[in-house]
């Protein structure tokens, strides 16, 4: 059995050396984690780690043992594995199984739920180990779709603490609360409009707010309809479409606007305008 912090370190280890499979894991940031994985038949031994582990299962049939059962996860639904739970891992089928999983530390879910909740409570404990949790689903899709940057770790850890709560419940998950420091939430804007060229970390807005990360994500998204991170990353968008109209290498554009290389920006560009950047281009010619 092994016991380690880092999820994906540990299934890095315990996974059968079969040649039928593979995995890739993001380096930590901010207590967060990623794992994308495939596997065979065979896939890895018992283990546990003391995070949540909260997947989805892309394609197959994956099939666990965790906190005495069987259980069965098809594509689409939603895992969730509390810390410190023993569980191992193997495909139902022949085919196999691929599936994306966030490791998030449970002091991280801990913070994010007490901002939702105005005060403390006890972290969420979902006896439903294979569920159809639209929260939590949208939330790990969605963190696979750049690499993780500090504000986007913020809002990803709100959307998880809020689906584990719904998924504790069996009911909606909490609507933030309302409360609102307008003069706050223009600070961090201004800010974020003028650092749009750079990674922008969560200390930074804690400092110009006088909040936590998590008051911070929830209260923008409250005022401004969206988080920090995306906020940021449109603003990004903004320029380098601008820079586009101007003409330049395209690879230099992407890195003048802030990003970290021509594919991330590609992507980015694509999920929000429709067409890649050079077909924008030729659009515009």
């Amino acid at each position: 059995m092994n016991d380690t912090r880092s999820g994906g370190e540990g299934l890095e280890r315990s996974c059968q050396d079969t040649g039928a499979g593979w995995l890739a894991t993001s380096a930590p940031s901010g207590g967060v984690e990623l794992l994308r994985a495939r596997f065979g038949r065979e896939a890895y031994r018992k283990h546990r780690h003391d995070t949540y582990a909260i997947g989805v299962t892309d394609f197959g049939v994956q099939v666990f043992d965790y906190r005495g059962a069987v259980h069965t996860s098809l594509p689409g639904q939603v895992v969730v594995l509390h810390p410190d739970e023993v569980h191992d891992g193997r495909g139902g089928t022949e085919e196999g199984f691929g599936y994306r999983l966030v490791y998030a530390e449970p002091s991280l879910i801990a913070d994010a739920v007490r901002t939702l909740h105005g005060g403390a409570r006890p972290l969420p404990f979902v006896r439903t180990a294979v569920s159809m949790n639209a929260v939590l689903s949208r939330a790990v899709v969605n963190a696979f779709g750049a690499p993780l940057e500090s504000l986007g770790v913020d809002s990803l850890v709100v959307d998880l603490a809020r689906g584990l709560v719904s998924a504790e419940t069996g009911g909606p998950s909490p609507a933030p609360g309302r409360r609102v420091d307008a003069a706050a939430m223009e600070r961090a804007r201004q800010f974020l409009d003028a650092e749009r060229t750079r990674v922008v970390r969560s200390a930074e807005l804690e400092s110009i707010t006088g909040l936590s990360r998590y008051d911070v994500a929830r209260q923008f998204r409250v005022t401004f309809g969206t988080s920090p991170h995306r906020y940021l990353l449109m603003r990004r968008l903004e320029l380098a479409r601008e820079r586009i109209h101007l003409g330049g290498a395209l690879v230099d554009i992407a890195i003048g606007a802030g990003f970290a290389d021509q594919a991330h920006f590609t992507r980015a560009f694509r999920s929000a305008f429709g067409l890649t950047p050079a077909r924008y281009r030729a659009l515009r010619r």
